[in-house]
């Protein structure tokens, strides 16, 4: 007896869910997003707004995309994250839908719903899609958990630390700031 098939979903699935509903596809597997949490949304807020502080101080040209936001990974239709924010310095790779291809700095926010992915399967796929630098902020654990892809290392941080961002020379993100 031949096993049954595993259906595998595409981008076109995404874009037909119901109004409101959010959810991830990775390797054609559908992941439902639970709706974040205050103090998701107070991290995430604080982040983007010392990232977007620091790039207008520079006159940068990288943009930052808090969630959602969408971000096509791979050139396939089976891949579609919504990272919590996403940091892209290539305009080439931005277009009406969102970003194709990887962005220059992604951070994911852990919710309990979200740990596996976040810390496994995210890891995994942002790892081969190259980008260059992901963190995983844990506010649980009160932990920053920073991979600098490009250089292979791997550095984790306290909530109470100052955390060096790798893609810039000069930036260094203090977390005893965030005030939750």
């Amino acid at each position: 007896m031949a096993l049954a098939q595993e259906k595998i979903y595409t981008i076109d699935d995404i874009y037909a869910l119901p109004e409101g509903d959010r959810a991830e596809l990775i390797d054609g597997q559908i992941y439902y997003m639970a709706p974040p949490s205050r103090i998701h949304q107070e991290i995430s807020y604080w982040l983007g707004l010392e990232i977007g502080n620091y790039i207008r101080s520079k006159n940068g040209s990288c943009k930052v995309y808090p969630a959602p936001f969408a971000v096509f990974l791979n050139s396939d239709d089976i891949n579609y994250v919504e990272p919590d924010i996403s940091v892209i310095c290539d305009k080439n790779k931005l277009n009406k839908k969102g970003c194709n291809g990887a962005p220059d700095w992604i951070i994911e926010i852990v919710s309990p719903s979200t740990k596996k992915q976040d810390y496994a399967i995210k890891l995994f796929k942002y790892r081969t899609a190259k980008v260059r630098e992901y963190w995983i902020v844990d506010p649980e654990k009160r932990r920053i958990t920073v991979w600098d892809f490009e250089h292979d290392d791997l550095e984790e941080y306290a909530f109470s630390d100052s955390v060096k961002v790798h893609i810039y020379d000069d930036l260094t993100i203090d977390f005893s700031q965030l005030e939750l």
